[in-house]
C-alpha cells in the first residue's frame, strides 16, 4: 500500500513538472522564412528577398535598404531569444516587439536596438511613448537608455538578446546581462528583425509564449 502511494505520488508530481514546462516554439526553421513577411520601401527598387536571406542556417540580414522581416502571426506576452552578429564593422539593427498593423519603414513598435555600443536601447517607434519604470525618471520617453557598461562582444562574434513582455512592461537582457525595463507596449503584435545599417547574422531565434 506504502509502495502504491509513492508511486502515485510521483506520477502526478512528474505530471505536475511536465505541464509547467514551458514550451519553446522556433521562429526561424533554419531552412527558410517561411511564417515571415519581408518588407522593404517599394521605392527603393529592391526586392526584400535579396535583403533578407538564409545561408548556411543562418538569416543573413543586408542591412540596406531599410526594412524588416516580421512574423506572420502576432503575440502577447512571450520571452524571445535571438542571436546576432555583425559580418564587419558593427553598424545599426534592431529587434521590434509587437509590431503594429500596416507595414512602413517605420512602424509603430518598441524597438530593442542593438545598434554597436548601444545594444539593449529600447526605443518607441511610430509614436510610441515609452515610460520609464524609475519612479525617479520624469515623464513620458521615445528612448530609454541601457544602463551600466555594454556587455557586447566584438564585432564577429555571436551575441545574444532575450526580451520579455508582460502587459504594458519590457525587459530586455543581453548576454546574460539584464540592461533595461520601460512601459507603453501595445498588448499585442508582430516580432520583427530589422535591415538599417550594415550586414548582420541572426540563429537561434524562438520564443516562450506566457
Amino acid at each position: 500500500m506504502i509502495r502504491k502511494s509513492i508511486f502515485c505520488f510521483l506520477a502526478v508530481s512528474a505530471m505536475l513538472l511536465s505541464g509547467c514546462k514551458e514550451k519553446k516554439t522556433m521562429l526561424f526553421n533554419g531552412k527558410d522564412l517561411d511564417g515571415w513577411v519581408l518588407y522593404v520601401a517599394p521605392e527603393d527598387g529592391v526586392a526584400a528577398t535579396d535583403v533578407f536571406k538564409v545561408s548556411d542556417g543562418k538569416i543573413v540580414v543586408a542591412g540596406k535598404p531599410f526594412g524588416y522581416m516580421r512574423t506572420e502571426k502576432e503575440y502577447a506576452d512571450y520571452k524571445l531569444h535571438a542571436e546576432w552578429r555583425w559580418i564587419g564593422a558593427a553598424t545599426n539593427s534592431g529587434i521590434f516587439q509587437r509590431v503594429q498593423e500596416g507595414d512602413r519603414i517605420w512602424p509603430s513598435v518598441v524597438e530593442v536596438q542593438l545598434q554597436g555600443g548601444h545594444a539593449g536601447d529600447l526605443l518607441g517607434m511610430g509614436g510610441t511613448a515609452l515610460a520609464h519604470v524609475d519612479p525617479k525618471a520624469p515623464g513620458l520617453f521615445y528612448k530609454v537608455r541601457a544602463s551600466g557598461e555594454s556587455p557586447e562582444k566584438p564585432e564577429g562574434e555571436w551575441n545574444s538578446a532575450d526580451v520579455e513582455v508582460t502587459g504594458n512592461n519590457v525587459k530586455v537582457w543581453v548576454n546574460g546581462k539584464f540592461v533595461n525595463e520601460a512601459e507603453g507596449l501595445f498588448t499585442k503584435g508582430c516580432i520583427a528583425l530589422q535591415s538599417e545599417g550594415g550586414p548582420l547574422e541572426f540563429r537561434n531565434v524562438y520564443i516562450v509564449e506566457k
